[in-house]
């Protein structure tokens, strides 16, 4: 079967879409997750760059991922 310009296009959309949708805000995700407390100014700057231009997929992603801090163990 060989692919036609039409479904090169779509398909490339798609794969396009699917990186903007998923895989980006999955990596800001994870990168927040890493360098939340330890960030310069500039680093926290360009974290809420990426925040604002992955937004869509963000929404996507929140209610499938917990990143609530682990509880501490106490000595009592």
């Amino acid at each position: 079967m060989l692919l036609t310009e039409t479904n090169l296009v779509a398909l490339l959309y798609l794969v396009l879409s699917g990186t903007y949708l998923l895989v980006l805000p999955a990596f800001v995700y994870f990168y927040l997750n890493k360098r939340w407390y330890n960030a310069s100014s500039i680093e926290r700057l360009i974290m809420y760059l990426f925040v604002f231009l992955s937004f869509p997929g963000m929404l996507l992603l929140s209610p499938l991922l917990n990143f609530r801090p682990q509880r501490r163990k106490l000595e009592a």
